[in-house]
């Protein structure tokens, strides 16, 4: 294999594999352990959650990470070459691979490929398509941008600086004063997160995060190999006024939240407080200050990912967005990351960390190793897009999504009526407990019924959220119905066939 793939290792497999229980079929015999390891590392590989390609620690580490025999560890190895799920060579060591023939694995949280959307319904992707005709219209205007740049080398490390001032406006106009530079322009906020990731933690630090939390931020932890403290978020007693809703909005477990800041002294803090994904709530400003407090005496970062902020389609028309975190506690550490993927366009490839200017002019440093600055005309559309039409554009979106909610929540009930949801105040999707049905298991069903789901344990930092799943409110209003018809139909398979299916392999391995 290439020298660039990607290294598993032993503590960070065992936090994968974790994440990968599967329930246990009831009544059923107990099989061996390395017929559940196997079965746990193909599952992995087959969601796309273990990369083909990456290369796996060697039998006596992972034996001793998982506190396994290596004889357990190597059964279990050479059980997944036979199937094709492995490949070793001598002095090479073993990684992942697919049996031939098998189609790449999927992945419910990446965009189904465009010669596949008209055959599967993604209910995967929490994205929404660009607004027309405000995308044109800008794309346009940039363009005529274009040509005072490309005079240039086009490399803006910190960003073009007509997007950072218009970042920064917005952040002073949601009441944050802030200026330039304070800003730094990323491709996207995954990038962000990666620069402020590798700027402020190393390798063995505590994170602390929400449970649940967006997935992909937390897979990128556990490579990074920083260890996850969870930190469930709450909704008081388990009381539901009728099938399919809760009474209450979930929040932060504050007193939870100081016993693991001062317990654990994680070195950062992650948080969704603006329309949480996956759940969709929001934090109250009392508890921010509060959580802020907290982290300003134990020393720790709180990164505060604001994707979702503007994405209040819940509230009265005409509120606000809520104010940003870091507008709390000026003494407090934070870093907020944002983004305009999820407001305006996932296709515009920008994000952003607001942070202080030393940090900002650090970032802009090192990233000269990586990608250098994010591109030139998608910061200039975005540019436009919050400069001048951004009122209609928020409205736009919003509406969209109040439409896709407002259809979805009656569906829900009416057809999967023993599902348990809260219709949020804002964000991308429905946090769904599914009852006795496994997500993984309707995510297993979805793919054969081509309908793309996001199982609740994707959004866990240790397994849990198994009987969740992820709706997202991108379907458009008028397709809710059909969309929840199938959805049902999935959910009555996995509830046949799903949950026990090729139970011999799927017994969990208690790691």
């Amino acid at each position: 294999m290439a020298d660039w793939q990607t290294t598993v290792t032993s503590p960070a497999l065992a936090r994968l594999l974790a994440g990968a229980r599967l329930p246990e079929p009831p009544g059923a015999a107990r099989r061996p352990a390395y017929r559940a390891l196997a079965a746990q590392v193909r599952l992995l590989v087959s969601e796309g959650r273990l990369p083909v390609g990456a290369r796996l620690p060697a039998e006596r580490e992972l034996a001793l990470a998982l506190r396994l025999s290596r004889t357990t560890v190597a059964t279990a190895y050479e059980a997944l070459r036979a199937d094709g799920y492995l490949r070793s060579r001598r002095g090479s060591g073993s990684w992942t691979a697919l049996p031939e023939g098998s189609a790449p694995p999927s992945d419910a949280l990446h965009p189904v490929p465009p010669d596949e959307q008209g055959r599967i319904l993604d209910l995967g992707v929490a994205a929404l398509p660009a607004p027309q005709p405000f995308l044109s219209r800008a794309a346009a205007r940039a363009v005529e941008q274009l040509p005072a740049y490309a005079a240039g080398h086009g490399h803006y490390p910190t960003g073009v600086p007509v997007l950072r001032e218009a970042v920064a406006r917005r952040f002073t106009e949601r009441g944050l004063p802030t200026t330039p530079d304070q800003i730094l322009i990323t491709i996207g906020a995954m990038g962000a997160l990666h620069l402020v990731r590798q700027a402020l933690l190393g390798r063995g630090d505590r994170v602390a995060v929400e449970a649940p939390s967006y997935a992909h931020t937390l897979q990128a932890l556990r490579l990074s190999e920083t260890r996850l403290v969870p930190v469930p978020l709450t909704s008081g007693p388990d009381t539901w006024r009728h099938a399919g809703e809760s009474p209450a909005q979930p929040r932060w477990d504050l007193g939870e939240w100081r016993r693991v800041l001062s317990g654990a002294a994680p070195r950062a803090a992650y948080v969704i407080p603006d329309f949480h994904n996956p759940t969709g709530t929001l934090i109250d400003e009392e508890q921010r200050r509060e959580l802020l407090a907290a982290a300003r005496s134990a020393g720790t970062v709180v990164l505060v990912d604001e994707t979702t902020a503007e994405l209040g389609w819940g509230l009265p028309d005409g509120t606000p967005p809520p104010r940003p975190t870091a507008a709390l506690d000026r003494a407090a550490q934070v870093v907020t990351v944002g983004s305009a993927g999820k407001l305006l366009w996932g296709g515009l490839r920008i994000g952003w960390v607001r942070a202080a200017p030393a940090l900002v002019r650090r970032l802009a440093t090192t990233r000269v190793y990586s990608d250098v600055g994010a591109p030139v005309l998608d910061q200039l559309i975005a540019a436009e897009l919050l400069t001048g039409d951004l009122p209609a554009v928020r409205a736009h979106q919003l509406a969209r999504l109040r439409d896709t909610a407002g259809a979805l929540a009656p569906a829900l009930r009416a057809q999967l009526p023993h599902w348990r949801f809260t219709v949020p105040p804002g964000g991308l999707s429905f946090w769904v407990a599914t009852g006795s049905v496994s997500g993984a298991a309707l995510a297993r069903a979805g793919e054969r019924a081509g309908v793309r789901l996001a199982a609740g344990n994707r959004f866990g930092s240790d397994g849990a959220f198994e009987h969740h799943i992820r709706i997202p409110l991108t379907v458009p209003a008028p397709a809710v119905p059909e969309a929840v018809a199938r959805l049902a139909e999935v959910a009555a398979r996995a509830d046949d066939d799903g949950r026990w299916q090729n139970a011999d392999d799927t017994q969990p391995l208690a790691v």
